[in-house]
């Protein structure tokens, strides 16, 4: 998924190859002087990764306006934190390159939008990167041939009961008269519509052409 027109600049294949890209990003910001953030996300799979911290030195060298966003779903693709990293504070991670980080509970929208804008305010004032460690879940396995076998089907049914985030949203919004439960129904069934009329054109639109192959390689 990339889309220039959204500043949106994809997923990659390479664990934690996002994350210089996303330091190259908001490098060009503080070149063109025009203003903007970068937003770099990753896992705390790709938290062990050597790029990272070459990224980290950089981005605090030179004061670029970077929020690295770690969504800790304690699991990466299989294997426990615990059992992959020596410190499980992932928030202090960036510490030895002088950026402060903090760390929410990724599951309540409320707290994450409270630390975001404590960050964005923190890298808008011209101080450098800032580190965000969102504690989060999921509730599947890494992708379709992960069995998810490493957890106890006690442990999701915990997250998925008392601490996630949509749902938790919802009770609080009904609770406190933001909205009804007919209009969030409503809004389900946009969304709902949204996503299966792109599932369908993905699913009818045509093969590309072999030649695409080539389009945008240099030879």
């Amino acid at each position: 998924m990339f889309s220039t027109e959204k500043h949106f600049y994809g997923g990659h294949g390479i664990v934690g190859a996002q994350v210089p890209i996303g330091t190259g990003i908001a490098f060009a910001h503080k070149y063109r002087n025009d203003g903007g953030l970068s937003l770099t996300y990753f896992g705390d799979g790709s938290a062990n990764q050597g790029q990272v911290y070459e990224s980290f030195n950089m981005a605090s060298l030179w004061k670029l306006p970077v929020i690295y966003i770690i969504e800790n779903n304690e699991y990466a693709m299989g294997t426990s934190v615990k059992r992959s990293s020596s410190t499980t504070e992932l928030f202090r991670r960036g510490e030895g390159f002088g950026i402060p980080g903090k760390q929410v509970n990724g599951m309540d929208v409320l707290a994450v939008r409270e630390a975001g804008e404590e960050a964005v305010d923190y890298v808008r004032a011209g101080h450098g990167p800032f580190l965000l460690e969102m504690k989060t879940y999921r509730y599947r396995g890494h992708s379709m041939s992960d069995p998810a076998k490493y957890r106890s089907k006690e442990e999701v049914e915990d997250y998925k009961e008392h601490h996630d985030p949509i749902e938790g949203l919802k009770t609080r919004m009904v609770r406190d008269q933001v909205a009804s439960e007919d209009a969030l129904k409503e809004i389900d069934k946009e969304i709902k519509a949204i996503i299966a009329e792109a599932a369908e054109f993905a699913q009818q639109s045509p093969e590309p052409p072999e030649s695409e192959l080539w389009t945008d390689v240099v030879v």
